[in-house]
């Protein structure tokens, strides 16, 4: 769970209540001074939720998927590093290509060029008037970029970057 609790953001979980894919998730984070473990449902809960992630069963969450996709923003979609299937649940303004969209706006941008690699990315490349997938990237992301570029692990965007100097 992802919260703002008293005045800041935090990601909950409980962790003896994990799914395995979801402690190595949470194992990542261990430095990440938003992690917030927790006991209780109660503590779980607290604050202004803003973002929810599930990583377990595909059929399980599939269910969830259903239930919940007319009312919320949800991604469905395997992870393309682990392999584990994840459930991404938030307000149905709350989208990357909103976020994007805002931030253009808001610089004042003439141009917004976006980089990205899972399922989760598919609405801001539809937002973008240029979009750069990862070689490593979710094959329907990939179909929808405006051209491919190196993987995550060679620093595909970081060279695109330097090669493309905006800055």
């Amino acid at each position: 769970m992802y919260a703002n609790v008293d005045g800041r953001e935090h990601f909950s979980f409980i962790y003896e209540k994990c799914t395995p894919g979801l402690k190595d998730f949470a194992d990542t984070r261990v430095n990440d001074p938003r992690t917030r473990e927790v006991y209780t449902t109660e503590e779980l809960t607290r604050g202004d939720l803003f973002y929810i992630t599930c990583i377990g069963d595909p059929q399980k969450l599939a269910l969830f998927y259903e239930k919940y996709r007319e009312i919320y923003h949800v991604v469905y979609s395997k992870d393309i590093y682990s392999g584990e299937q994840w459930l991404e649940i938030m307000p149905k303004t709350a989208s990357k290509a909103n976020a994007v969209r805002e931030l253009k706006e808001k610089l004042k941008c003439e141009k917004l060029v976006v980089f990205g690699d899972g399922k989760n990315d598919l609405d801001m490349f539809h937002a973008a008037d240029e979009a750069y997938a990862v070689q490593n990237a979710d094959k329907e992301l990939k179909a929808a970029a405006t051209a491919i570029i190196g993987s995550s692990n060679e620093d595909g965007v970081a060279k695109w970057l330097l090669e493309h100097a905006f800055f």
